[in-house]
């Protein structure tokens, strides 16, 4: 008997990785995904996606969505409240749910972080892509034809002009030494649009790219069916 889990998403690459590992894995049964948006903006706060985006990513995964709603910018005890309310929601919804995955990569500060945040719930935390080498798993992504793009770009670590591109083998052979291809250090956030996880594409288009913070580079990206 495969155990039912819920998938933390943020639309991005990584946490797509993550669905494709679980749902190859006899072991776990993706039953939903779980996103934090912000209520001032609608979107994913560090990746800068759009709600409508990440329903579109939904609908193509055939996974329902569920959202953790916060205000920006929140503290990290109102982000904590949000969680546990999504997390009880989920558990409301498929009784016996306790896992959670996420798409975390090396950064044992965070994995410790969701760890300790799930175990006071009573909830366990799964990672499926920790320890792998993410020069490899960059590379993997690309040649099994998944499609993402970057959104957000840190410019302290990685030049503006990267926001927008195509995560592709062009993309990383121009990385600088010292950014990782993952992106794991926060140099960069993506969204996936496509590739053998997803049943249909979706068909977006760059919209404006804008600069935040004095320190973060934004592509909008919007569903081209809802210009």
């Amino acid at each position: 008997m495969s155990t039912p889990i819920l998938l933390s998403w943020s639309g991005g690459k990584d946490c797509l990785m993550a669905l494709a590992a679980l749902r190859d894995d006899p072991n776990w049964t993706p039953v939903g995904l779980l996103t934090t948006v912000t209520r001032d903006f609608d979107r994913v706060a560090m990746h800068g996606i759009r709600r409508s985006v990440l329903e579109a990513q939904a609908r193509a995964l055939d996974l329902p969505l569920l959202t953790a709603e916060i205000d920006w910018p929140s503290s990290n005890e109102a982000y904590q409240q949000a969680q546990a309310d999504a997390l009880q929601r989920a558990a409301a919804r498929w009784p016996g749910l306790h896992h959670c995955a996420f798409g975390d990569l090396f950064l044992e500060d965070v994995r410790n972080y969701r760890i300790a945040q799930l175990d006071s719930l009573r909830w366990e935390g799964v990672f499926p892509l920790w320890g792998r080498n993410t020069a490899e798993l960059a590379r993997q992504f690309v040649r099994q034809g998944y499609v993402a793009h970057l959104s957000c770009v840190d410019t302290s670590q990685l030049d503006a002009s990267h926001s927008g591109r195509r995560f592709d083998d062009a993309l990383l052979d121009a990385f600088p030494a010292g950014v990782d291809p993952c992106g794991e250090n926060g140099e960069f956030h993506t969204l996936a649009s496509a590739g053998p996880a997803f049943n249909t594409s979706l068909r977006l288009r760059a919209g404006t790219s804008v600069l935040r913070d004095a320190r973060f580079q934004y592509t909008d990206f919007l569903l081209d069916d809802a210009c």
